[in-house]
């Protein structure tokens, strides 16, 4: 018996450009830099060293990029929930880092749709992902994208 369950997902035509996602807000602490450290294996002194940091002219430990990336993680939002299993796969992402992100910030991510590109029996859904920081200064860019199954591909 499956126990995982979903309200009836919604399709790649129920989909709409616009439409945005947002995630909650986390502050950056130093346990969450600990613990990215520790999965990334990323052991350079910048996110890890005060002393270090401060003779470089920053007030708190530097957040490496893709500790800011996970942020903007699908998974976070209702994105999924709203899917279901008409999501097939994530195939795509690239971002951009705008703006260093310090220990204590604190994040609001955030996901709009950007583009609707339908296939025969899929559609590629893309993505702007966004992170601002507490100064509403954008931190990180980025783009992704997801296959999702269209409606007639189930009906069929």
């Amino acid at each position: 018996m499956e126990r995982q369950k979903f309200a009836e997902p919604a399709y790649f035509e129920d989909l709409q450009i616009g439409q945005t996602f947002y995630i909650p807000s986390r502050t950056q602490t130093d346990a969450l830099f600990a613990a990215f450290q520790l999965v990334s294996a990323d052991n350079h002194p910048i996110h890890y060293d005060i002393e270090y940091c401060k003779k470089r002219g920053y007030n708190g430990l530097l957040a490496h990029g893709f500790q800011t990336l996970v942020q903007t993680a699908p998974g976070a939002s209702d994105l999924p929930h709203l899917l279901g299993d008409a999501v097939i796969a994530f195939i795509e992402q690239s971002s951009r880092f705008l703006k260093p992100v310090l220990s204590g910030d604190t994040l609001y991510p955030e996901l709009r749709i950007t583009e609707l590109t339908p296939r025969r029996t899929t559609g590629v859904v893309t993505i702007r992902s966004t992170v601002h920081n507490q100064r509403d200064e954008l931190c990180m860019e980025g783009e992704m994208k997801l296959l999702v199954r269209r409606k007639q591909s189930v009906q069929s």
